[in-house]
């Protein structure tokens, strides 16, 4: 699978070590750093874009500055779905696949370890 089309997205975590093992592991995402950022966690990129940002929190409320951003439904455009979907298999991993009428898009609907509801498009023609 390669991600086409995102929108930086940035999850807060108390897991922080498994939630970077998920992305990179299902979603074929990779760590790097971005040192200009003031909140610690770690970056993850799809070809050079950063495409999630994990925060690191204590599990205390309001601790750092982006709690208020945690996602609970995000979404990504992508390319190779049959890879993709073997993938979740190999690894016994829970999704749902759905056809969107009208739209031309098959959705996989899937969720990461601390339960964020992640779905994957991909144009039906893929």
């Amino acid at each position: 699978m390669r991600i086409e089309q995102l929108d930086h997205v940035n999850i807060v975590t108390t897991r922080l070590p498994e939630m970077v093992a998920w992305y990179e592991e299902v979603l074929g995402l990779a760590p790097g750093a971005r040192p200009d950022f003031p909140v610690p966690g770690a970056w993850l990129y799809a070809d050079g874009q950063a495409v999630v940002h994990l925060v690191g929190h204590d599990g205390q409320p309001n601790v750092g500055s982006e709690v208020k951003l945690k996602l609970e439904h995000f979404a990504f455009n992508a390319k190779g779905m049959e890879s993709f979907e073997q993938k979740l298999v190999d690894r016994k991993h829970a999704y749902e696949k759905t056809n969107v009428p009208g739209v031309g898009i098959i959705q996989f609907h899937l969720a990461d370890p601390d339960g964020n509801h992640i779905h994957i498009d991909f144009s039906e023609s893929d």
